[in-house]
């Protein structure tokens, strides 16, 4: 008898995967408590540095252990899977992601431009191992990552001036976008989904909406290289984003996720990381991913 995909996803995470992937598993594919939720947090804080910030390779496409806004980034996104898990409603769960994710403002607004937007990584990326995407490290200002970043610490119950600021560009930069690629567009949608002003938000969302299976690294029917689905997009079944996607889309990216798993219960990651480590990391990163996706939709 074979052995279930999400039974051998477990056995990868257990035996392949990092610490925070594995208690971030535990909030998805075993029985979540607020302890749980606990140590994700506690595990996102051994990647905290003297500023602030978060390194030390937490996205492990970047070795160094200096602060990135890449690295808060990935550390939210951590954040907002506690608080969409069956803890998140945890009153005292909530206080601490809270103040967790208060604790990262100050950093983020010593790194923003005059305007409050961020650029995905700092000049100082350059100095360590990274993914060849990286290049020198010099990024403008970007709605990747400040849509996604204002989007997930409001979220958790964050407030200050610069979130304030942050907000604003990301207002003006939605009102005169042009090029948009796959990253960029689910930083932008999650925005919009989130944003007070719906009125506004309506508008945009449907247009951009409009444009899915015309962006780069975004793969709204499964296709060959590099891009992001539509199950990144929108991986639970109840989020709104998915009604910008046809059905047809998301059950094939659902059969094309499950033929995806390999032989020893991982995921494979589609770019090449910057080192044997790194690899190993994302591959948790993937199949935790893809095991959550495929256990919220049976």
């Amino acid at each position: 008898m074979s052995t279930p995909p999400l039974e051998r996803a477990r056995a990868f995470l257990l035996t392949h995967a990092r610490l925070l992937e594995r208690r971030l598993a535990e909030l998805w594919l075993g029985t979540p408590t607020p302890a749980t939720a606990y140590a994700v947090l506690d595990a996102l804080a051994a990647y905290r540095n003297p500023d602030g910030g978060l390194g030390h390779a937490l996205e492990p496409d970047a070795r160094g252990p200096e602060s990135q806004p890449l690295a808060v980034d990935f550390a939210l996104e951590a954040v907002e899977q506690v608080l969409d898990s069956p803890t998140g409603a945890d009153p005292a769960v909530r206080a601490r992601v809270a103040e967790f994710a208060a604790s990262l403002v100050p950093y983020l607004e010593s790194v923003a431009a005059p305007s409050g937007g961020l650029p995905i990584v700092l000049p100082s990326i350059a100095a360590y191992p990274r993914a060849s995407h990286w290049g020198d490290g010099r990024f403008p200002p970007g709605l990747n990552p400040t849509a996604g970043i204002v989007t997930r610490l409001r979220r958790a119950g964050a407030k200050g001036a610069w979130l304030d600021a942050a907000d604003d560009f990301c207002r003006a930069e939605i009102d005169q976008l042009t090029d948009l690629d796959g990253h960029s567009a689910l930083n932008v949608l999650h925005f919009l989904v989130h944003a007070p002003d719906q009125d506004w938000a309506a508008g945009h969302r449907a247009e951009i909406g409009g444009r899915l299976g015309d962006l780069p690294h975004f793969h709204l029917h499964p296709g060959e290289g590099y891009g992001l689905t539509p199950l990144d997009l929108a991986p639970l079944p109840e989020d709104p984003l998915r009604e910008l996607v046809p059905a047809d889309a998301i059950a094939a990216h659902l059969t094309a996720l499950a033929g995806a798993q390999q032989p020893d219960g991982g995921w494979p990651v589609s770019w090449e990381p910057p080192g044997p480590a790194s690899l190993l990391e994302w591959r948790g990163v993937v199949t935790l991913k893809a095991a959550r996706v495929l256990a919220a939709n049976p």
